[in-house]
């Protein structure tokens, strides 16, 4: 069973890297403990997204609903032989995650599977099971059973959740209109109706996420100040890129950061760590 779950935690950090470069420098960056609970968190997240968003011409609908019985399955008996479940389940045990945030995510996964569009109030459930919920996993994992700190940190990192989700929407509206024909800004219902006010409203939301969040990070323990911090760095950085483009630049190109200005805002986030402590 020892190799078995080695070899379910190596799955997940293989898929980790294979489909973000970004968020594996990020942990890379915990703790060495901290990494293989992380890495379980996002191969489960990335199970599902790509059900979701990339599944064509399957019936996604069954496939999702399969992952939802089969996480809940084992996480009642203590096994799976998805070895990407089995390794999630084993952190949710390990570090009593909240069902609540498995079912809030896979919620949010189920509503993509018929909407294009979200009205305000549906955006921010859609917002707290896709991404905040996600956070909040990963915060149980930080705190290590400190549920003090937890309480405390709590808000900071749903807002984090949220800037961090809302900044993709943004950088990936052209192809989330083009491939997947969803538009994540709220109350926007036609493509060809996109205007500025919408990108500018939920830009200032964006803003004020970031400046909160930034209070919990520094509060964060030292094992995963600096990965969460350089993250933060990464994606305030891009989001600076995207408020300085207008909406026919953001749907004709996906905005990037270059890897030498990666290193340069992981050095950075080195640098300020320091000084925190």
């Amino acid at each position: 069973m020892d190799l078995y779950l080695d070899t379910s935690y190596k799955i997940s950090r293989l898929i980790t890297k294979q489909y973000s470069t970004s968020f594996s420098l990020g942990i890379m960056a915990f703790a060495k403990k901290y990494r293989e609970p992380v890495y379980s968190i996002y191969g489960f997240v990335r199970l599902a997204d790509e059900i979701v968003d990339t599944f064509h011409g399957f019936d996604k609908a069954s496939l999702l609903k399969g992952l939802r019985e089969e996480t809940y399955r084992a996480i009642n008996m203590g096994i799976s032989v998805n070895p990407v479940i089995h390794s999630f389940q084993m952190t949710v045990k390990i570090y009593n995650i909240d069902i609540s945030y498995i079912d809030a995510f896979l919620n949010s996964m189920a509503m993509d599977l018929n909407n294009t569009s979200y009205e305000r109030n549906v955006y921010d459930k859609y917002i707290y099971g896709s991404a905040q919920a996600v956070g909040l996993m990963c915060l149980h994992i930080f705190c290590d059973g400190d549920k003090s700190m937890f309480e405390k940190l709590k808000e900071p990192a749903r807002m984090l959740g949220a800037a961090f989700q809302k900044v993709n929407f943004l950088r990936d509206i052209k192809s989330d209109i083009e491939e997947r024909g969803r538009i994540y800004l709220p109350d926007i219902h036609q493509f060809d109706v996109i205007d500025i006010n919408s990108k500018k409203f939920l830009e200032s939301e964006v803003e004020k996420e970031f400046e909160a969040a930034l209070q919990g990070i520094r509060k964060l323990p030292k094992g995963v100040k600096l990965g969460v911090y350089s993250a933060y760095l990464y994606y305030y950085y891009l989001f600076r890129k995207i408020k300085g483009l207008d909406l026919t630049e953001l749907l004709s190109k996906r905005v990037s950061i270059p890897n030498i200005m990666k290193l340069v805002l992981l050095l950075k986030a080195i640098i300020i760590v320091r000084i925190l402590r």
